[in-house]
């Protein structure tokens, strides 16, 4: 399955979100960032992720799912600790 519909999966169900998807052949690392997720718990919001993939996951296109899901505000301070880690 192709990154792009992956990601179109992604916009679909989470239209809310700005979506990137990276593959390197059936394993997937999908960042989400969305004020959708403010207030929801790490484990909710990879289960929102999850739940748009189960299809794919169950038959096998998909082998595993890597999920980083942010609010804007947590994905800007994580962009600002990573680039004074640099």
């Amino acid at each position: 399955m192709e990154t792009s519909e992956v990601k179109a999966l992604l916009d679909a169900a989470l239209p809310n979100c700005e979506v990137t998807v990276e593959s390197d052949g059936s394993h997937y690392d999908v960042t989400a960032i969305g004020s959708e997720f403010d207030g929801v718990s790490t484990l909710n919001r990879q289960r929102a992720v999850n739940k748009v993939l189960m299809e794919h996951i169950t038959n096998g296109t998909i082998h595993a799912v890597n999920i980083k899901a942010f609010t804007p505000d947590e994905w800007t301070k994580a962009q600002k600790i990573s680039i004074s880690a640099s």
